[in-house]
């Protein structure tokens, strides 16, 4: 079996919370994971139990607050054993591999910036030392949306780091929690009271990913082929949504580097070697619904023309980062 048929084999096998996961950990980057206020704990438990048991990852889970202190934050997400010897002036402190940080939209704007130095060079300073992240390191920011289309706030910086945003509803899977009731929030237990519990076991027959299915993952991405008139469509994506009145920013730079990044790895996750108009669509959803900034009435540019604020508000009432990109995406698709 070739590697793209071995990959597209794999890919079958896994729920959508894994191949988030897949997708980041062999591509470097990092991901967010939106959730309901009553679920939040249930995936923050199934992230676990993925990190273990799938890919045989260390994590932690942390509950973030406004009264969360950097020196919390950084003694949460070092490992066990470098936090049960972490002293002042530590030379290096090792992180774990996975830091599924729950509400982290609701922490200080210092904390942000230093979970992006993390991200950024696996490094960052610290009262106890320099904590140094591995090689696989991924950082999951796990928010609450109370509203459908709600839209937490992040450091715009960090959340621009974040290669795809994926929403995890109650009635999505759970593969390991619906195989082990033990771990089933039971609405009064947190996330983090699980984290000490040993692992869950490993479900029978269900599929492992190792660094060598990264590396492979990873080089096919980078062998895809992408066709000129699909480079042109992508482009026709990313103009459209900077030029929409609907959008007030967040289309980067970063995101149209992602945005191709993330194609070439659905296409290969899909058993191509080259990028289809589909897979392009698919890859905008996830790259731009979480950075989209919809654009707010009283800042509409026609109001310094005459235009009328209430008629604007009518026009923009319909917008949200899903019917922004729905609308995108009705641009004609090369055949």
């Amino acid at each position: 079996m070739d590697d793209l048929a071995e990959i597209s084999s794999l890919v079958r096998e896994l729920s959508d919370l894994e191949l988030a996961l897949y997708i980041c950990l062999a591509a470097r980057e990092h991901c967010r994971i939106d959730t309901t206020t009553s679920s939040i704990n249930d995936v923050a438990k199934e992230l676990a139990l993925i990190c273990t048991n799938t890919f045989d990852l260390s994590y932690a889970i942390i509950d973030c607050s406004a009264a969360t202190s950097l020196d919390d934050f950084c003694l949460e997400i070092i490992s066990a054993d470098a936090r049960r010897s972490a002293q002042p002036n530590d030379v290096a402190n090792r992180v774990v591999n996975v830091v599924i940080a729950k509400s982290f939209d609701r922490v200080d704007d210092d904390i942000q910036l230093h979970a992006l130095e993390l991200m950024r060079s696996k490094k960052v300073a610290a009262h106890m030392g320099f904590l140094e992240a591995p090689e696989d390191f991924l950082f999951i920011p796990l928010i609450m949306r109370k509203l459908e289309h709600d839209q937490p706030i992040l450091n715009f910086h960090l959340n621009d780091h974040i290669i795809i945003s994926h929403f995890h509803d109650s009635t999505d899977d759970f593969v390991y929690l619906e195989e082990n009731i033990d771990w089933l929030s039971d609405g009064q237990v947190s996330a983090s009271s699980v984290v000490r519990k040993p692992h869950a076991p490993l479900l029978k027959g269900h599929p492992t990913i190792d660094r060598m299915a990264m590396v492979k993952l990873q080089q096919a991405a980078v062998s895809a082929t992408v066709g000129a008139d699909v480079v042109r469509y992508q482009q026709d994506i990313v103009v459209f949504l900077r030029l929409s009145r609907a959008v007030a920013g967040g289309i980067s730079t970063r995101s149209s580097v992602h945005f191709k990044k993330l194609s070439k790895l659905l296409a290969v996750l899909h058993g191509n070697d080259y990028v289809t108009p589909s897979i392009v669509a698919l890859a905008a959803k996830k790259v731009f619904r979480h950075r989209i900034v919809v654009a707010k009435p009283e800042d509409d540019r026609s109001l310094q023309y005459g235009s009328d604020l209430k008629a604007v508000a009518q026009i923009l009432s319909y917008a949200t980062p899903d019917t922004i990109l729905d609308s995108v995406l009705t641009l004609e698709a090369p055949l």
